[in-house]
This record gives C-alpha cells, sequence and structure tokens, in this order.
C-alpha cells in the first residue's frame, strides 16, 4: 500500500471532516473502475487506499459518535476487500452511506452515487 503511506495523522488533521471524508468517498468511486471480475487486483488495491483513508480519519476523529459510525462503516469495507469476487450494490450502497455521515459531504451523494 504505497499510495497514502506517507500521510501522517498530523497531515490528516488538518483536512476538516467533510474533506476527509469526501476524500475517501473519492478513493471509492475510483475504485467503481475495477469492479469487474477480473480487475480484482486493481480493486483489492483501490480498498487499500480507502482502508488507510478511513483508518487515518477514525484515528484523528475528535467525535465519537461519528468514530463509532466509521468503524463500522470501515468493516464493510474490509469485507469487500475480502471477497472473491466484486459486489457492485454494497460498494455503492456503502459509498452512499459514507457520504450521509457527514451533512458537508452530504449532497454529494447526487454527483458520486449512480
Amino acid at each position: 500500500m504505497s499510495q497514502h503511506a506517507e500521510l501522517t495523522p498530523e497531515r490528516w488533521s488538518q483536512f476538516d471532516r467533510t474533506q476527509q471524508i469526501l476524500q475517501v468517498a473519492v478513493e471509492m468511486h475510483r475504485a467503481r473502475r475495477s469492479l469487474d471480475p477480473d480487475k480484482m487486483a486493481g480493486l483489492r488495491f483501490a480498498y487499500e487506499r480507502v482502508l488507510r483513508l478511513t483508518d487515518l480519519t477514525i484515528q484523528v476523529q475528535t467525535h465519537r459518535s461519528l468514530r463509532h459510525e466509521l468503524l463500522r462503516w470501515r468493516d464493510v469495507i474490509a469485507e469487500l476487500y475480502l471477497r472473491d469476487a466484486p459486489d457492485r450494490e454494497t460498494h455503492e450502497i456503502a459509498l452512499r452511506v459514507l457520504l450521509r455521515l457527514d451533512p458537508g459531504a452530504s449532497p454529494q451523494v447526487q454527483y458520486l452515487c449512480v
């Protein structure tokens, strides 16, 4: 997992909560390109990036309830990562749920979710 590996919690905490959620959502959106059985390696790599940014967000999160919801959300992504085949429906639901976790990110549902 080389991409985002150099990103520190200190640097990540400089982004506000909405920016953090949106950056995770962008990685989820990019992962769509690999939602094909022939592209599982690329999909796993994309989910690794999503998990890395999610972990950073959880680590720097001061809102306890959001941290709790992100931990639950992370479990869904970890399950998607471990699957033998892509699950487009769960992926799309997870993206929508992520955006709904933050009022500033929520309006992006209409642009990032099919």
